[in-house]
């Protein structure tokens, strides 16, 4: 699990890298309304401080993957220090953790993992493409771009500051930056929001169905979990 888990995290930071430096594309194909700046400034700081965090974090765990692969390092240190029923579990979780801490060392096999990242944030720039075709609405491919970048870091602030609806509010208002009427844009929204619940609930029944979970499953394990917490 741990293993999965280091492998998990590679694959988000490399995902949140490509994501940042999709910004300054996105700004440099995109003219806007913005009088005092502070959209283009807003996004500039989020996508810099983004990519040196990701960069960080990337770094931080190379170093970690070296530290638990020596058996003199400081980590090892660490965990040799702890009582002995704890070290043993803490030692096994550490090293299971340097070992999902991989990066393929073929050349094309990397550049494969930022290639399907990059096409995975086009691919999402696309939503509202096909949602504004349904009521009569066709941007420039840049500002789908634009749209992805800017509701992506409004997502994240949104959930950090518990702001409800943070994902509709910020879409009516980026989609009127470039002229969309606000029935509209609340219109593209809402079948976006509605297609991505529905496929990740489809794709799940589907997934659980294919493994021979059933729901009556989940819920009847819902009702002993609470009964054990209770």
């Amino acid at each position: 699990m741990s293993a999965v888990l280091a492998t998990v995290a590679i694959d988000r930071l490399t995902d949140g890298i490509v994501f940042a430096l999709l910004v300054p594309v996105a700004l440099a194909l995109v003219s806007f309304p913005d009088p005092s700046g502070g959209i283009h400034a807003g996004l500039s700081w989020a996508a810099a401080s983004s990519f040196l965090f990701f960069v960080l974090l990337l770094l931080a765990l190379a170093a970690y993957k070296r530290g638990a692969a020596r058996a003199e390092g400081r980590l090892a240190r660490l965990v040799y220090r702890l009582p002995p029923r704890f070290a043993a579990p803490v030692q096994r979780l550490s090293t299971s953790f340097a070992e999902g801490v991989v990066w393929p060392g073929a050349f094309w096999r990397g550049a494969g993992i930022v290639l399907a990242s990059v096409v995975i944030k086009l691919l999402a720039a696309t939503h509202l493409l096909w949602a504004g075709l349904a009521v009569g609405v066709v941007l420039r491919p840049g500002q789908y771009l634009f749209l992805l970048v800017f509701l992506g870091f409004l997502v994240i602030l949104g959930h950090f500051a518990r702001i409800v609806g943070s994902f509709v509010i910020g879409a009516v208002f980026a989609l009127g930056l470039f002229g969309v009427g606000e029935e509209q844009a609340l219109a593209m929204v809402l079948v976006v929001e509605a297609a991505s619940l529905l496929s990740v609930a489809g794709v799940g029944a589907f997934a659980l169905w294919r493994q021979g979970v059933a729901l009556a499953d989940l819920r009847t394990a819902g009702v002993y979990n609470a009964a054990r917490c209770g």
